[in-house]
């Protein structure tokens, strides 16, 4: 099509995100057969790994390389392509997408893929929390356990959510947490602590409403107790939150420890239990299209 530069698409599909991959390829595939792209659609096998994807990103010599998934996809594709200055585009193709959510991606794929080849690249930062790249939200405790309990139903979306979230209020206890960060040491019992790159949630829920993608910094979410009203305070109003049930540290590394092995998740990938994960910017590492 007129107008556009010669370009090399790599399409990365995870067929275990939500959305039917037939689908998505059929859309895809129709939406470049009259525009002068080149796309290779790469639907990843069960027994994939992150040095079959970067071989097949080093094979394509792509120009762009799309996630085609939720939070976890993203982080895959990122963590192949770590410091490289490759774009990456998104199409939400999860169970939450909380990323795209936080960037505004169409959920539409015909306008996602717009953008894809319209969009500038702009660089974010991102942590790295032990061996793991988080491009959104981590967090030990509560949520890592309803990741958990979200995994082991067999549907998917936000009603499955749901009742992976009432399964965990049910059986989830507070653990006692010691964070070393900005030179002091703090004590406290935690039903949660998120390490947030991102402000929010795929569900809504804004636990970081101060981030900034761009800085040098990330935000330690401290939250002290299942306090339903603060949750709700932080969904929907911009009333100041409560330091007594939550409690908000701005770093750029961290180191949290748990006497008891506390549930760890990655965005939304569980990583088991940790007796403790250190946590560190790294600026400007991460190249996205939004």
């Amino acid at each position: 099509m007129k107008g556009y530069t010669a370009l090399t698409i790599l399409f990365i599909i995870n067929p275990g995100a939500g959305q039917p991959t037939t689908e998505l390829k059929a859309v895809i595939t129709s939406y470049f057969k009259d525009k002068n792209i080149k796309i290779e659609l790469f639907e990843l096998p069960q027994d994939f790994s992150i040095a079959i994807i970067k071989e097949k990103i080093a094979q394509t010599k792509a120009d762009r390389v799309v996630a085609v998934g939720g939070d976890g996809t993203l982080k895959l594709v990122a963590t192949c392509l770590i410091h490289s200055g490759v774009p990456i585009g998104i199409i939400a193709a999860g169970s939450a997408n909380g990323m795209a959510k936080e960037l505004g991606i169409p959920a539409n794929i015909e306008e996602a893929l717009n953008l894809i080849i319209k969009g500038a690249p702009k660089q974010i930062h991102a942590i790295q929390i032990n061996d793991q790249i988080c491009i959104h939200l981590s967090d030990l405790g509560f949520n890592a356990y309803l990741v958990k309990k979200f995994d082991q139903l067999p549907d998917r979306g936000m009603w499955a959510y749901a009742k992976a979230t009432c399964k965990a209020l049910f059986s989830h206890t507070k653990m006692n947490v010691l964070l070393k960060l900005n030179g002091k040491t703090v004590k406290s019992a935690a039903a949660m602590v998120a390490l947030a790159n991102a402000t929010q949630y795929g569900t809504g829920l804004k636990i970081n409403p101060n981030g900034n993608l761009k800085d040098e910094l990330f935000e330690v979410i401290l939250v002290k107790d299942y306090s339903y009203l603060e949750i709700l305070k932080l969904w929907f109003t911009r009333l100041p939150i409560n330091p007594k049930k939550i409690e908000v540290f701005q770093t750029d590394h961290v180191k949290i420890s748990s006497k008891r092995a506390v549930h760890f998740q990655v965005d939304g990938e569980y990583f088991g239990k940790v007796n403790e994960i250190n946590g560190k910017i790294l600026p400007a590492a991460v190249t996205l299209i939004y």
